[in-house]
């Protein structure tokens, strides 16, 4: 099921105002997330157009939450973060999705609240495609 003004279901230029795809994992689409100001910062987005965890099956729903556990693991290798944190937001766009936000010692926000969108920091085309592709490296 796709959601024609969903920029996970879509792709494209719907897509590109936030994300850039990496790749596909099991059930689900990992994107780098385009603002940077926590290196690495990436979205698992579930491969159909569903709300809540809850509207899925206990087998895509544990698919759903190995390939966010293997998309962290990548960005632990990749990048060394102190932490990540994870946020299940669907306010705006009710597609079944999870941040993954590198937090690093003394780095933005590192103690304070999460701002969903800082609006900070963005890289060149070539630094998108270095950061995907360490990445994909360690996955």
């Amino acid at each position: 099921m796709k959601d024609a003004n969903c920029g996970y279901c879509m792709g494209g230029e719907l897509l590109a105002k936030f994300g850039i795809p990496i790749c596909d994992l099991s059930v689900s689409q990992l994107i780098l997330f385009k603002e940077q100001s926590k290196p690495g910062r990436v979205i698992v987005a579930y491969k159909d157009h569903v709300s809540e965890i809850v509207n899925i099956s206990e087998e895509e729903r544990n698919l759903f939450m190995a390939d966010v556990c293997k998309a962290a693991n990548a960005l632990h290798k990749a990048f060394n973060p102190n932490k990540i944190n994870y946020g299940a937001y669907g306010d705006t766009g009710c597609h079944l999705h999870m941040h993954l936000v590198p937090k690093y010692e003394g780095g933005d926000e590192w103690g304070g609240v999460f701002q969903m969108n800082p609006d900070k920091v963005y890289l060149t085309e070539e630094e998108y495609t270095e950061m995907i592709n360490k990445i994909k490296e360690n996955l």
